[in-house]
């Protein structure tokens, strides 16, 4: 299954636990996730049915002591760690963390090591991440997408006192994993530190396509002046159908490199890879390297290329392919057996290619010239035609 989160009013922990359980995850799963963290204070979740204007969501209310302890990231690790929950909702829920570390450090001058949480540290927050984490699994949802966030204005109060919106950590996490922005309604934090590292960490920023099969609309506690809803889609992915062209060009890299490059490509999906001379700027010989793959596998392999080259990126344009229909025969030679590669046209064959390592093989084995078995094989397909 894969989801697509709509963030009309932005996105905070317990927005996206909303969300979560108004798609079908029962309140006793989520009590039962934060049972097995095992938590230094008990705390409680109960789920409410509300109105914002006009649009019937649900409220996960987070109830935790009213305590104020700060946690660096290895305690957060510490408690996470030590949960019976699955390998996998560990690793997210950390990766969710060591984001907000990385962000809350840069803010502040400091190291992941050092820097310490303030509200992102609470109890509350901990639940938000690590029971998000749980209920995608819990969904069956693999892979997550989100539409652009709005970031909303103003001002607001923190530990650290007043703080412009979006807080400076939420905006460290928004510009580092470049998350599209898009008009706000209003003013206020819209985007919480917590929800802008658990979409940063877990979502892709484009729609995907989907057989629709359940929605679940969340709320924060707020009410302001517009539906203050995330709305979460749930459903089954379809083949995009389409076919793109990725390409790049790369004046600065090894050419021993481009084979083991090309090979991964195609293990990865891509339908076809080659490469093409050019002449680039100041005069120096280049190469464009050119992936041709399926719409779906788009961001894998522009993301492989982006890794495996020296390229500072790629350029993707949708294309129109018109295709032969192919089928394979063999057929008997005075060599030996050839498996023949037919090319079909409204269901009739066309052409008959003779595959080159069978003709190889027959050739080196009756010692005689590759070239007089693939005319004999080549004969034997005219016949079909």
């Amino acid at each position: 299954m894969i989801a697509y989160l709509d963030l009309p009013s932005g996105i905070s922990g317990d927005m996206f636990l909303s969300c979560l359980v108004d798609a079908g995850w029962e309140i006793s799963r989520l009590q039962e996730v934060i049972d097995a963290l095992k938590l230094p204070e008990p705390c409680k979740v109960e789920a409410t049915r509300v109105m914002r204007k006009g649009i019937g969501a649900t409220h996960v209310d987070v109830q935790v002591p009213d305590t104020h302890q700060h946690r660096h990231l290895h305690h957060i690790e510490k408690i996470i760690n030590g949960s019976d929950l699955s390998a996998s909702v560990k690793a997210k829920s950390i990766a969710v963390f060591t984001r907000l570390a990385t962000a809350e450090a840069k803010v502040h001058g400091s190291t992941i090591q050092k820097v310490h949480f303030h509200e992102v540290g609470a109890l509350d927050a901990i639940i938000d991440i690590v029971g998000t984490c749980a209920g995608l699994e819990a969904l069956g949802i693999t892979q997550l997408y989100a539409s652009p966030v709005p970031l909303g204005w103003g001002w607001v109060n923190c530990d650290h006192g007043q703080m412009p919106v979006p807080a400076p950590a939420t905006l460290e996490l928004v510009a580092a994993a470049s998350v599209p922005t898009r008009q706000s309604p209003g003013g206020g934090e819209l985007v919480t530190p917590t929800g802008a590292a658990l979409i940063a960490e877990l979502a892709q920023f484009r729609q995907a396509p989907m057989k629709p099969v359940k929605l679940g609309t969340g709320t924060g506690t707020r009410d302001p002046e517009w539906p203050n809803v995330a709305r979460l889609l749930i459903g089954e992915a379809l083949d995009a159908g389409g076919i793109v062209e990725i390409a790049t060009n790369i004046d600065d890299m090894n050419p021993q490199l481009y084979a083991p490059v090309m090979d991964k490509l195609l293990s990865a999906g891509a339908l076809d890879c080659w490469l093409v001379p050019v002449q680039m700027k100041k005069g120096r010989p280049g190469i464009v390297l050119h992936v041709l793959a399926k719409s779906a596998g788009e961001q894998k392999l522009a993301a492989m290329i982006l890794r495996e080259t020296t390229t500072l990126g790629v350029r993707v344009t949708p294309v129109t392919r018109h295709e032969a229909g192919r089928d394979f025969r063999t057929v008997v030679t005075a060599f030996g057996e050839v498996q023949l590669k037919l090319k079909l046209v409204d269901g009739k064959i066309i052409g008959a290619t003779p595959e080159f390592e069978d003709c190889r093989k027959l050739a080196d084995a009756k010692g005689v010239a590759v070239k007089d078995v693939i005319e004999a094989a080549g004969a034997e397909g005219r016949k079909l035609a």
